[in-house]
């Protein structure tokens, strides 16, 4: 039987920032193009259709009609495994020369969750990488950012993982606070449907994941919702500018 969310008592936190770039195109009615980067989470893991693959039909139909005339792509550069340093090395080819208008980075879950003998990149490492990485798309002054932080589900919160496991969600908020650019937070969003709304870790991890590490069907539709949901405020509070893009 599914959920209905609008009953739960969690939703996820807006965003601090307007998404001026991404409103400036939707109003000027050109094409919308926004970049989805990260690692299985975005890729797709388990036969389960990925956020991204979500985002671009949720997308759509928010903005159909107060922007009927703005085409809106989501293009998938995740590659599963991955981390910030590595993710960080492909943004020339896979977020630059797309030259998208918003680009979500889902980031900082193989740092800390995979084993040392596959030698995932340090804390240190990791968050150098966002660091330098937001930088790089800031420095655009094109480019809306959004952050997205790690899932909450048992692979991470092992007495071994979890203290790394919160370090890195306070690591990420702190860099995007200090640089000005969204977080969407997804360890508070399904921590909260964990231990508010008592939605079982049956329900948010897939059922095939014997790791226990990645999202159901179910956690993967209902957090690409609530994920437009903040966009379309934030796009929503963007004032108008003077130099949308054409």
């Amino acid at each position: 039987m599914a959920l209905d969310l609008s009953r739960i008592p969690v939703q996820a936190t807006p965003f601090e920032q307007p998404l001026t770039h991404l409103a400036d195109r939707l109003r000027g009615g050109g094409p919308v193009k926004v970049v989805a980067i990260g690692s299985s989470t975005t890729a797709g893991e388990g036969g389960i259709a990925p956020y991204p693959q979500r985002l671009l039909a949720d997308l759509r139909n928010q903005f159909r009609a107060p922007f009927p005339n703005a085409a809106i792509d989501v293009i998938n550069r995740g590659v599963s495994g991955e981390e910030a340093p590595l993710e960080l090395r492909r943004f020339d080819n896979d977020v630059f020369r797309l030259d998208p208008d918003l680009v979500i980075w889902q980031v900082g879950t193989n740092s800390v969750w995979q084993p040392a003998d596959q030698h995932p990149p340090s804390f240190e490492e990791t968050t150098k990488a966002i660091r330098d990485g937001v930088d790089l798309l800031l420095g655009t002054k094109k480019i809306d950012v959004i952050l997205m932080d790690l899932q909450y589900v048992p692979a991470v919160l092992t007495p071994a993982k979890a203290g790394a496991t919160h370090a890195m969600v306070e690591a990420i908020s702190d860099i995007a606070h200090k640089k000005g650019v969204n977080v969407f937070r997804r360890f508070e969003l399904m921590k909260g449907w964990h231990d508010i709304a008592r939605i079982s870790f049956d329900r948010l991890v897939d059922p095939g994941d014997d790791s226990r590490l990645h999202a159901s069907d179910w956690t993967t539709d209902q957090m690409t919702w609530q994920l437009t949901g903040a966009i379309n405020t934030a796009v929503n509070q963007a004032p108008p500018s003077s130099g949308a893009r054409g």
